[in-house]
C-alpha cells in the first residue's frame, strides 16, 4: 500500500484488522505500521486485533499485556483470544482485513453477512517479488454459505499489486537524521555505543536462528577493520552468548580483536528506522524489517525464511530480477 500523502475523511471510516503473530515479529510489525498509518495520515478508526500482546509489547512498550482493550497511539487495540464469543452488527466496521490468511471468529463473520451494507473484506497477503501474485492482486473469494465476498490484497513491488508501506515524510525524516551527526550519536549512545564504536563500520544484525553468525563473527574478530555490531536481544542467542561469554540479555557487550557485539533492546518501530539510518550494513529478515531495510538506502543482506525443497530460492531469485532491474 503505497502512501505518500495524508487525508482526513470528514466521516472517519472504520477498519477492523485481524493479525495472528506466527514469527515473532514480522506480523505484528507490519500490521501495527499499517495501523498507524491508516490512523495517522487517512483519519481511519481502527481497531487492531492481536493475539499475542507480549510479542507486540517488543515493538511498541505502550502496550499493556493484561487489557482486553486499550488506546495505543490512536488505535484501539484488542487481545485476540480465541474464536469465541458474540459479535451483533454494531461490532462490524467499514473494512476488515485478515492478515496472512488467519481465520476470522465465524461468530463474527456472520455479523459481517448482516450488516448493510457488507464491509469490505481483505486478506493482507504477504510480500513476495513472484509475478503469479500480479494476476491474484484484488481478485474476488466468494463466501461458500453467506453473501459475502473477500478480495485478496498482495502486497509487492511494482504497480500491478499493492505496493508497500511507506509513510509521509519518511524520505524527509531518513535525510535529516543522515546529515545530524551529533543526532546519531546521540541514539547510539543510549544503546551505550562509545564515540569509538561509533566511528567503527556498524552493523545491525536481525537474522534467524540458524544463520551461520559464529563464523561471521570469527571473520570480523580477524579483519583489519574494527566493527560495531549491534543485535537485538532473542536474535543469533548462541553465537552471541558464545561471543560475549556471558547471557545475551539487553546492554550486555564485549570486543574481541576487532569486533565489538552489543545487545540491545526491541525498539519501537521509529527507532528501528533509526538503527537502520545510524548503521552501515543491515541484516534483515522476514518482510517488516526486509522492506525497512530497502527503505533506509544502506547496503543489506536479507536472511530470507527457509522453506521446504528450497522455494525461497525462487522468492530471492524473483527479488534479485527486481532489484538488479531498478
Amino acid at each position: 500500500m503505497l502512501s505518500t500523502t495524508s487525508s482526513q475523511a470528514p466521516h472517519a471510516p472504520s477498519l477492523a484488522l485481524f493479525c495472528k503473530v506466527v514469527d515473532n515479529y514480522g506480523d505484528i510489525g507490519i500490521c501495527w505500521r499499517l495501523s498507524r498509518q491508516l490512523q495517522r495520515e487517512h483519519g481511519v478508526a481502527v481497531t487492531l486485533w492481536v493475539d499475542d500482546l507480549a510479542s507486540f509489547r517488543r515493538i511498541c512498550p505502550e502496550v499493556a499485556i493484561d487489557q482486553k482493550t486499550q488506546q495505543v497511539q490512536g488505535v484501539t487495540v484488542r487481545h485476540w483470544r480465541d474464536q469465541d464469543g458474540a459479535f451483533g452488527v454494531a461490532d462490524i466496521p467499514d473494512i476488515v482485513i485478515e492478515f496472512f490468511g488467519c481465520d476470522i471468529p465465524p461468530d463474527y463473520i456472520k455479523a459481517m453477512s448482516q450488516r448493510a451494507p457488507r464491509p469490505v473484506w481483505l486478506n493482507f497477503e504477504g510480500l513476495t517479488a513472484e509475478t503469479w501474485v500480479e494476476g491474484c492482486h484484488t481478485l474476488p473469494s466468494p463466501h461458500p454459505q453467506l453473501r459475502l465476498t473477500k478480495h485478496f490484497f498482495f502486497p509487492g513491488f511494482n504497480e500491478r499489486t499493492g505496493g508497500v508501506l511507506y509513510e509521509a515524510g519518511l524520505e524527509q525524516q531518513r535525510q535529516e537524521f543522515a546529515d545530524d551527526e551529533a543526532a546519531r550519536h546521540a541514539f547510539l549512545a543510549q544503546f551505550g555505543v562509545t564515540t569509538t564504536e561509533a566511528e567503527a563500520f556498524k552493523v545491525s544484525l536481525f537474522c534467524y536462528p540458524q544463520a551461520p553468525i559464529a563464523d561471521l563473527f570469527a571473520a570480523w574478530r580477524d579483519g583489519d577493520r574494527a566493527v560495531t555490531c549491534l543485535v537485538p536481544e532473542g536474535v543469533a542467542t548462541d553465537a552471541v552468548q558464545a561471543f560475549l561469554a556471558q547471557a545475551p540479555t539487553a546492554g550486555a557487550n564485549a570486543t574481541q580483536g576487532a569486533l565489538t557485539v552489543r545487545v540491545l533492546s526491541f525498539v519501537p518501530q521509529p527507532d528501528y528506522d533509526k538503527l537502520l539510518w545510524a548503521c552501515d550494513l543491515n541484516f534483515a529478515r522476514g518482510e517488516d524489517s526486509f522492506v525497512r531495510a530497502q527503505l533506509a538506502g544502506k547496503p543489506f543482506i536479507w536472511h530470507i525464511y527457509p522453506q521446504d525443497e528450497n522455494l525461497h530460492h525462487v522468492k530471492l531469485q524473483a527479488f534479485l530480477n527486481i532489484y538488479k532491474a531498478a
